[in-house]
C-alpha cells in the first residue's frame, strides 16, 4: 500500500495548505459522480479521502509519522515497533515506551535485567503484566450514512427551485439543486446521518426527476411537440406555448409545415456553467376532418401542386 503522502502526491514535510490543495485537485478528478463507470476511480477517491482525513488531523498525522498507526488509522505493533512509512520520518523504529520515548537494550546483561526493565515499564503505565502492551485505542467511528430518495418535479429541476427533504428523524431541511442536476445525482448533507462516537454520519440524497407529460429533456434543452391548426400554419399566427416558466407567445411563420422547429431562448435546464438551455418547439399541423376543407382541396389539388417528395426521388 502506498503511504499517505504518496496517495496525495505530496512530500513528507508538506504543509497543511499543500495537502488541502492536492486533495481538492484529486477529489475533483476522482469524485464518484464523475466516474460512475470507473470503480477504480471510486476506490482511489476513498483512499485519497482517508489520507486527507489523517494528514489534516494534527494528532493522527503525528502518530502516523512516528509509525504508531498505519494508512488506515489502525494501531501498529507494540510501542511502534517495526518499519513502515512513519518509521523513517519519526527518527527510526525500535521499541518505544508508553509515552513514545525510544530506549535500547545493551549488548550484555542478564535476562533478569530485561525482565526488570519490562516490569518497570508496566508499573509506570499503571497496569499488570502485559497490561496495555502495544495497545492503541482505535479512532472513534462516525455514525452510518443514511440514503434518501427525493422526487423533484420536472419544472423545479429546470429552474433549480429549492426543495425540502424530510429526514428519518422527522427533521426537515431545505436544499439547493446544483446547476446541471440530472436524474440520479446525489447530494450529501454532512452530519445528518446516524449518530456515532466519532460524530454523525451523512445523509445521501438521490435526486429523481419526475418525467413530464409533454416536456422532454435533451441535454440542457427541452423539447416540446406543439399542435397548430392548418390555418395557423398556412397563414402564420401568434400562439401561446407552455414553458417551465409559464406560458409565452410564439410566432408561427406563414407557410409552416409539420416538423418545423422553433426556438425559445433560455427556457431550458440550467447547465453546469450556470447558463440555461433553450426550448425547442416542433410544430405538428393538425388537419381536421372537415367536409368544406376537403371540397376546397379537391378543387385546388389540380392547380400545379408541387411534389413534396421530389427530394426523395419518388
Amino acid at each position: 500500500m502506498a503511504d499517505l503522502y504518496s496517495q496525495l502526491n505530496v512530500a513528507c514535510g508538506a504543509s497543511e495548505a499543500e495537502i488541502k490543495k492536492a486533495y481538492r485537485k484529486l477529489a475533483k478528478e476522482l469524485h464518484p459522480d464523475k466516474n460512475k463507470d470507473n470503480p477504480k476511480a471510486t476506490e482511489r477517491f476513498s483512499k485519497v479521502t482517508q489520507a486527507y482525513d489523517i494528514l489534516t488531523d494534527k494528532d493522527k498525522r503525528a502518530q502516523y509519522d512516528r509509525g504508531e498507526i498505519d494508512e488506515d488509522g489502525n494501531p501498529k505493533m507494540p510501542f511502534g515497533y517495526g518499519g513502515g512509512p512513519g518509521a523513517g520520518r519519526g527518527g527510526g523504529g525500535g521499541f518505544r515506551g508508553p509515552n513514545g520515548e525510544p530506549f535500547e537494550f545493551s549488548g550484555g546483561g542478564e535476562a533478569s535485567d530485561i525482565s526488570d526493565l519490562f516490569e518497570g515499564l508496566f508499573r509506570r503505565s499503571g497496569g499488570g503484566p502485559f497490561s496495555g502492551f502495544g495497545r492503541r485505542s482505535a479512532p472513534p467511528q462516525k455514525g452510518a450514512d443514511v440514503a434518501y430518495r427525493l422526487e423533484v418535479p420536472f419544472e423545479d429541476a429546470a429552474r433549480l427551485s429549492g426543495q425540502r427533504v424530510t429526514l428519518g428523524s422527522g427533521k426537515t431541511l431545505d436544499i439547493k439543486l446544483p446547476p446541471g442536476v440530472e436524474d440520479g445525482a446525489k447530494i450529501r448533507l454532512a452530519g445528518q446521518g446516524q449518530p456515532g462516537a466519532g460524530g454523525n454520519g451523512d445523509a445521501l440524497v438521490t435526486i429523481a426527476i419526475k418525467p413530464h407529460r409533454f416536456f422532454r429533456r435533451e441535454g440542457d434543452n427541452i423539447r416540446l411537440d406543439l399542435p397548430v391548426s392548418i390555418d395557423e400554419a398556412v397563414l402564420g399566427a401568434k400562439v401561446r406555448v407552455p414553458t417551465v416558466d409559464g406560458a409565452v407567445m410564439l410566432s408561427v411563420p406563414k407557410g409552416s409545415s409539420s416538423g418545423k422547429v422553433l426556438r425559445l431562448k433560455g427556457k431550458g435546464f440550467t447547465g453546469k456553467n450556470g447558463q440555461r438551455g433553450d426550448q425547442l418547439v416542433t410544430l405538428e399541423v393538425d388537419v381536421p376532418d372537415d367536409a368544406e376543407l376537403a371540397s376546397f382541396l379537391e378543387g385546388w389539388s389540380g392547380r400545379g401542386k408541387s411534389n413534396p417528395r421530389a427530394a426523395l426521388g419518388v
